[in-house]
């Protein structure tokens, strides 16, 4: 039986949650089933992983400002070597999409934002999306918005954290006067993030940015900014309470122009904690076109430590009539109110299941509601599913069947009857019927978020990978590519001797195994020990005999009859679970000698290293307090020498990225040499000595003997962050999952 689950990471981690501290016998039977071996979709909303936080930061740390940014620029001044890079799909799937805007002067032309991906535009209305943003530029959007002589504007900067996902600061706002050709920064280069900008419709010349700020580090660009001159000077007009709040959403008023809107918000990761939300959190209006402003109270939620994420609209045919949706600072929904006069005096509406259930618990995550320019009581609301009203917020309906979950965008094409465009975590959608259904999806948009691919030296057009929120991915069984086991995909693998036998996850150690290419799945999780499991928990072959595997939690467990059943053959090999509910102190990386199959290497989240000679009878300790480990690569013919890959970003100083070892840990060697100062998320050992590892600005190619003189592996890549890179040793292909930009492919020596 096949089965196909477009779920999302809210709808699966409460499960997951549920599983982290179980053993063997503690799950007999699959998620969601009474009968073992069969997959189904269960529901469990919990708040997004904090997986990639944690992977890109030093124990203890934050992270540093513009360290992505300089590491980029790092990246660009390392000369390329080898074959051009080329996109193998999928295009088909779509991503996370955070804003949308129409080109006012072409029909059917559309652009879309993607979180990690860059700037897309479709002519075609929203059939097709071709790039339209620089492949040597940040790829991380906030938003796009375009006047009415088709000057596209971009904000940088993703300003929805979470989601399992880091967000990745931007480098200000940028302009195009040729429809995405070519662009120009104009400003706000330490904004972190940008939520919103506003071009005002009666004169090109004005904009208004919202700058929401660095996530993890105070100050910087913060608060509302308004020019004049269309970008070139940049005055505040709006400032901010606190060091960490900043302007999420800025919206002109449809029915008044000179009425603007503004919403801030304060919001803080630390590495013991996420604050999304505090006394700086509130809504805002101008009358004078956003030069000054005034708080708005008369009914909302009183200035507090409780205030979270705040949405607003207003709407164009009752002129002075807005909505807002207010989320608590933990997350869950905390109240959806109305005004008839322009904001002075608030109402709270009713509040459905439908309405409370559809922020799950990270509200922060959404923020966002729309009305229909043609009917003031007409709303949507975003969330993980997409919310209705039809009558000003008295019912509700949600969808979460028809089209893709978790919710960002929207907008309405105003030459054509009822046409609304939908950006979510699926890509982009078009509904003809007002947003009420009838939604059609994007046909080609690359622009999907991979933590990892899998490919079979059997049949070169066999490929599969996990994705943030789309889930496990195939080529093969039906179009390419397709998914075959839902929430955030993870680990994902392919028999090398049989192309078949296919194994994927899903968040927190969920996984699978299939016989059939993956048409059917058996749940084979309940069968390992373990009391923890990372996020993306590392299931390998040994390369001596597929049959034989392994699975690491806070242990590493052994199967020898292809995945099922399994023997836990260590100890705990971490310091411990960390300080919250995030699943600290885990394995992160397993990798078993080619030359010795008693030897088998192990890394950890929090740092440490670990070598068994006699499969796992004894372990030996060879690296502690070091960052979060992420690949071992061990030598095929010599099982004492292995290079260790590390995650990171730190501030003042570079670190040590790539170690290797000849003499089983006793002695390390940093390998690091001139790479980007940024996290390295992979390494795989190539012929002739060649090393080549996956990193968050690209992959690069190293002679083992070179001492760590690097360069940068092909052209055609574009700046974005490579979780996981395939080798086939037979045909010399390498395969690069990036996290924004699909899969890559490129032929090495």
């Amino acid at each position: 039986m096949r089965r196909r689950h477009r779920l999302s990471t809210a709808l699966v981690l409460g499960l997951a949650a549920g599983l982290l501290a179980t053993t063997a016998p503690a799950l007999a039977d699959p998620p969601g089933t009474g009968q073992p071996g069969e997959y189904r979709p269960v529901r469990g909303p919990s708040a997004p992983a904090e997986h990639r936080f944690l992977q890109k930061t030093l124990p203890g740390e934050s992270l540093p400002r513009h360290a992505h940014a300089e590491a980029a620029e790092q990246a660009g001044r390392i000369p390329s070597t080898g074959a051009p890079w080329k996109l193998t799909g999928p295009t088909n799937i779509g991503g996370r999409i955070v804003d949308l805007a129409l080109d006012p002067q072409q029909r059917d032309t559309v652009y879309a934002a993607a979180a990690s991906g860059g700037l897309w535009k479709s002519t075609d209305a929203g059939r097709t999306f071709a790039s339209a943003w620089p492949d040597d530029a940040t790829q991380a959007m906030g938003s796009v918005s375009t006047a009415t002589d088709g000057t596209i504007y971009v904000g940088t900067g993703e300003a929805n954290p979470g989601g399992g996902s880091i967000t990745y600061e931007g480098t200000g706002v940028y302009r195009s006067a040729d429809r995405g050709k070519t662009w120009t920064n104009v400003g706000l280069r330490d904004s972190g993030a940008i939520g919103a900008v506003e071009v005002d419709p009666n004169d090109n010349r004005i904009l208004l940015a919202a700058a929401t700020g660095s996530l993890y580090s105070p100050g910087g660009d913060r608060g509302v900014y308004r020019t004049t001159d269309g970008g070139t000077n940049w005055r505040r007009t709006l400032d901010v309470p606190n060091e960490f709040t900043g302007a999420v959403d800025v919206q002109f008023d449809p029915a008044d122009p000179q009425r603007v809107y503004a919403v801030l918000w304060d919001h803080r990761r630390t590495p013991e904690k996420r604050t999304y939300g505090g006394v700086g959190s509130g809504v805002y209006r101008s009358t004078d076109g956003g030069v000054s402003w005034q708080r708005l109270e008369g009914g909302l939620p009183e200035a507090g430590p409780d205030v979270g994420r705040i949405g607003i609209a207003a709407a164009a045919t009752e002129p002075g009539r807005l909505y807002a949706i207010v989320n608590s600072t933990a997350g869950p929904f905390a109240g959806f109110y109305t005004s008839a006069d322009a904001g002075d005096n608030w109402t709270r509406l009713p509040e459905p299941p439908e309405l409370k259930d559809s922020q799950s618990t990270f509200g922060w995550w959404f923020g966002k509601l729309w009305v229909d320019p043609d009917d003031a009581r007409h709303v949507h609301v975003a969330g993980v599913p997409l919310l209705t009203t039809k009558d000003g917020g008295e019912t509700w309906t949600a969808d979460a069947d028809s089209i893709h979950v978790d919710h960002h965008a929207m907008v309405w094409d105003r030459r054509y009857p009822d046409r609304v465009y939908l950006g979510n975590d699926g890509g982009v959608y078009r509904s003809d019927a007002d947003g009420d259904g009838g939604w059609v999806k994007a046909e080609h948009e690359p622009y999907t978020q991979f933590y990892s691919a899998a490919i079979s030296p059997q049949d070169r057009s066999r490929i599969s990978g996990g994705t943030q929120d789309n889930g496990s991915l195939r080529s093969w069984g039906g179009p390419r590519f397709n998914e075959y086991l839902g929430g955030d995909g993870e680990e994902n693998l392919i028999n090398p001797a049989n192309k078949d036998n296919v194994f994927a996850c899903y968040q927190y150690g969920n996984c699978f195994r299939s016989a059939d290419g993956g048409e059917t799945m058996t749940y084979f999780t309940p069968q390992t020990t373990a009391d923890r499991r990372n996020w993306f928990t590392p299931v390998q072959f040994d390369p001596n005999d597929p049959k034989v595997m392994y699975y690491g939690g806070n242990r590493l467990n052994r199967s020898t009859d292809g995945g099922a059943t399994w023997t836990p053959i260590s100890p705990d090999l971490t310091g411990g679970p960390g300080q919250d509910n995030y699943p600290y102190g885990t394995i992160t990386t397993v990798s078993a000698a080619a030359s010795d199959p008693d030897t088998i290497w192990v890394g950890t989240d929090d740092g440490r290293v670990w070598v068994t000679r006699d499969l796992g009878g004894t372990w030996t300790k060879v690296l502690e307090n070091q960052p979060w480990v992420t690949r071992i690569a061990v030598d095929e013919r010599h099982a004492d020498t292995a290079y260790v890959t590390l995650s990171g970003y730190r501030s003042g100083s570079d670190q040590a990225h790539v170690l290797r070892t000849k003499d089983g840990g006793k002695r390390w060697r940093d390998l690091s040499g001139n790479l980007p100062d940024a996290p390295v998320n992979d390494v795989i050992l190539g012929f002739a000595g060649l090393v080549y590892v996956a990193t968050d600005q690209g992959v690069f190619v190293s002679h083992a003997g070179l001492g760590g003189h690097w360069r940068r592996l092909g052209d055609g890549l574009p700046q974005v962050p490579v979780d996981d890179i395939e080798y086939d040793h037979g045909q010399h292909r390498l395969v690069a999952a990036t996290f924004g930009r699909g899969l890559y492919e490129t032929w090495v020596p």
